[in-house]
């Protein structure tokens, strides 16, 4: 089965006539099964191409999870057109620029469930397309001055999707992406899951971040399983996954998992979830007191996983048959080598931090039209990753922070992650992300916590609390309290955001 899955539209073709009858996709609308999946992506494909899409065209799409997104993708795969998902919460500016870089041939919009999609496609004056039945589809006119990369070479190895990063350190970045290199994920999602036909995940991630398009929607497809899609995260829809869709896998970000025990709380309900079989978490660090809160409650192992947009996104993952009490991300996945490499270019002694590299069939093609930082983040073959991290004797691997994040306070190296798992130990904090700001002649530490529904949190409290914990040098010189954290659609926390807010704060402390 595995072997003959060279391209992401084999997934529909393949299930279709081994299982055309089985439910496939579950969203607001009701379930779909296999057979209409790939009849959709049929139909959808040859309206595309009568619309003028060809092979090497850009096309974007504009939405939330739906069924109607997901026959999309397979649609856009099976003409050799990229696919370019966006989060239908962006901005108006955040949208046309990804359109405007990728010089997109035509952009689709899903506005059922999503009215930000149905305000973006006003903007672009958008029509209704024939569609495939499965809820509108809106399409903005071709755009006559978009021209098609070459499609050659092996089917396997051409660019299947333009994923844009989420710019949490600078402007985004369209990282391209083979059908190889997210197969090769969904793969690995496969076997380390132990994924069956017979399971039901959840499908909350956004299908526009890599995360939720290579391991969670892909890696279950690829199983023949199913996914139940829900357009974006709230308590309520994840307890109805668990208790009456009853999903035997969930994938997360840690703060998906936080905020619904806190639901739970809130309402005097106890968590229930009868078929549920294994939880991750990925996308963000995982703090140890969320790994102990949640596993209490689950009565399950909380894994946990490591990996970025240009590596499609999976590197390292902890396994079932070996599960960790501590916040390790796992060793790499099977069929790829790392590294940790020291700031003079050596490869580190064994537990010593360092930038963490990586060579598999995962990491990507490079970033489109932008050869230089193509060139600074592939060296001879390897995927300089820009994450600090460390490898113990057995292969697993921690991740110790962003290397443009590392703060420097007189002299002294501080690592956020460090700093942030002692903050959301505090019972009053529910998250809780921390930057660099400069002052004159040094760097200090700034802490944004978000308080747990109800909560009062005094930021000085919050300082002498993490003062029993941590080296004078790394404690915050200041604590800011906000009500929610900045945060993608996928649920990282926006730290340049962050940076913004900490230099703009007038507050700053002496030199320690």
């Amino acid at each position: 089965m595995m072997a003959a899955m060279e391209r992401l539209d084999d997934i529909p073709r393949h299930w279709a006539g081994q299982r055309g009858d089985a439910i496939v996709l579950r969203d607001e609308k009701g379930p779909r099964t296999w057979a209409a999946l790939d009849d959709a992506r049929e139909t959808l494909a040859a309206e595309l191409d009568d619309a003028g899409v060809r092979a090497g065209d850009r096309v974007v799409i504009v939405g939330e999870n739906c069924a109607a997104m997901v026959a999309l993708l397979f649609a856009l795969a099976s003409l050799d057109a990229w696919i370019v998902n966006v989060n239908a919460r962006l901005t108006a500016r955040e949208v046309d620029a990804i359109r405007s870089h990728c010089g997109a041939r035509l952009a689709l919009f899903l506005p059922d469930g999503s009215p930000d999609a149905a305000t973006h496609a006003a903007r672009h004056g958008a029509v209704p397309m024939a569609g495939c039945g499965w809820g509108t589809i809106l399409r903005s006119d071709i755009d006559a001055r978009c021209t098609p990369e070459a499609v050659d070479g092996p089917r396997a190895d051409r660019v299947a999707a333009l994923v844009y990063t989420t710019g949490t350190t600078g402007d985004p970045k369209g990282v391209m992406l083979t059908h190889a290199n997210v197969l090769f994920v969904a793969g690995a999602a496969v076997k380390l899951r132990a994924l069956t036909p017979a399971d039901r995940a959840l499908g909350v991630l956004p299908l526009s971040h890599v995360y939720g398009l290579s391991s969670m929607c892909m890696g279950t497809l690829l199983a023949g399983a199913a996914l139940h899609l829900q357009p974006r995260f709230t308590p309520a829809g994840l307890e109805r996954a668990l208790t009456e869709d009853r999903v035997t896998l969930c994938q997360g970000v840690p703060a998906m998992y936080a905020k619904y025990l806190e639901h739970l709380e809130a309402n005097g309900r106890k968590l229930s979830a009868p078929s549920l079989r294994a939880i991750y978490c990925g996308g963000s660090p995982l703090a140890a007191s969320v790994k102990r809160e949640v596993e209490a409650a689950f009565g399950l192992t909380l894994h946990n996983g490591y990996g970025l947009t240009e590596a499609a996104p999976t590197v390292t993952q902890t396994r079932h048959e070996t599960p960790r009490a501590d916040c390790s991300v796992g060793p790499a996945l099977p069929g790829e080598t790392l590294r940790i490499v020291a700031n003079d270019g050596r490869d580190a002694a064994a537990g010593e931090i360092g930038e963490l590299w990586v060579r598999g069939p995962n990491v990507m093609r490079g970033y489109y039209r932008d050869a230089k930082s193509t060139a600074a983040a592939l060296r001879d073959g390897w995927l300089a990753t820009g994450d600090l991290a460390r490898i113990e004797p057995d292969g697993a691997v921690f991740i110790e922070g962003r290397l443009k994040e590392l703060i420097i306070r007189s002299g002294f190296n501080v690592f956020p992650v460090e700093v942030e798992s002692v903050l959301n130990a505090h019972p009053d904090v529910s998250q809780s992300a921390v930057v660099g700001r400069e002052v004159e002649g040094n760097e200090e530490v700034v802490a944004f916590v978000e308080p747990v529904p109800g909560a009062r949190v005094d930021p000085e409290a919050i300082i002498a609390f993490a003062a029993a914990s941590l080296a004078p040098y790394k404690r915050p010189a200041e604590v800011i309290v906000l009500e929610k954290l900045p945060a993608a659609a996928s649920g990282k926390v926006l730290k340049a955001k962050l940076k913004e807010l900490a230099r703009s704060s007038a507050k700053a402390a002496p030199v320690r």
